[in-house]
């Protein structure tokens, strides 16, 4: 069987086929930059109406290693999900169950440990200050989570979940842990999380030089990420479709 007629196959076989190729592909391209934690971390997506089933990475198997096939999908409504034989990681049931029951607007969830986030997260003030373009757009769109309890499991978890109450905020930093990303889709999440950790590299190494920071006024901020948030271009889609490009280029089984 050729590449194509095997990959019409896993499109008529596979429920979601589409969505497991975008999230597969954001998975691996997370492992390529670096920002991702071995066997640990999750993605997921929510494939339904009021986004309570989702799909999400499997058990402990590396982000550069996931396929379209090997995506799980859930319900975040059955409590019997983790006496499944393909049960996901009891934190990643937490965490992302706990999103996707109470933050419907949460569609797409990533959650990492990137390292520039993650000094973000281990500073007594983790907010990000708008002292570029990039971290402008994250202007009054970020949420601070001052009260690690622990590893995500349930109840950490639906504290987690709860702190979304503005829908304009679309990153939480999870002090002393990491950095949550929500978004509509895989590209406008990825995307999200992408420039978020450019933006904490650009301040963490802004901070290294010891020198006074060139902070941009509210109102500027303000305005770059109104405009990001209106921007007329579908840049978030086209990043994806340029990774995957890159990926059938190179051969990569993500689509299998």
């Amino acid at each position: 069987m050729s590449i194509t007629s095997f990959r019409k196959e896993q499109q008529t076989n596979l429920p979601h086929y589409e969505e497991r190729v975008d999230l597969a592909c954001a998975l691996r391209w997370t492992a390529r930059l670096n920002m991702h934690e071995a066997v640990a971390n999750h993605f997921s997506l929510a494939v339904n109406a009021d986004g309570t089933q989702f799909l999400i990475n499997p058990n402990m198997v590396h982000f550069s290693r996931v396929k379209a096939s090997d995506l799980v999908l859930v319900d975040a409504n059955d409590p019997t999900t983790m006496e499944r034989p393909d049960a996901p990681d009891p934190t990643a049931w937490g965490l992302h169950g706990g999103v996707h029951r109470l933050v419907p607007h949460a569609r797409c969830v990533m959650h990492v440990h990137s390292v520039h986030a993650t000094v973000l997260a281990s500073l007594a003030d983790s907010t990000l200050p708008p002292i570029d373009q990039n971290s402008a757009m994250f202007f009054r769109r970020q949420v601070i989570d001052e009260n690690y309890g622990g590893l995500a499991f349930e109840e950490e978890g639906e504290r987690c979940a709860k702190l979304f109450a503005d829908p304009k905020q679309k990153v939480m930093v999870m002090g002393n842990h990491g950095v949550l990303v929500i978004g509509d889709t895989v590209a406008e999440t990825f995307d999200r999380l992408y420039y978020f950790e450019r933006a904490c590299e650009t301040y963490i190494k802004a901070l290294w030089t010891g020198r006074p920071l060139r902070v941009l006024s509210d109102a500027v901020a303000e305005t770059v990420g109104r405009q990001m948030d209106n921007y007329p271009v579908a840049s978030a889609a086209r990043h994806l479709q340029q990774l995957k490009l890159i990926l059938d280029e190179e051969g990569s089984n993500y689509r299998n």
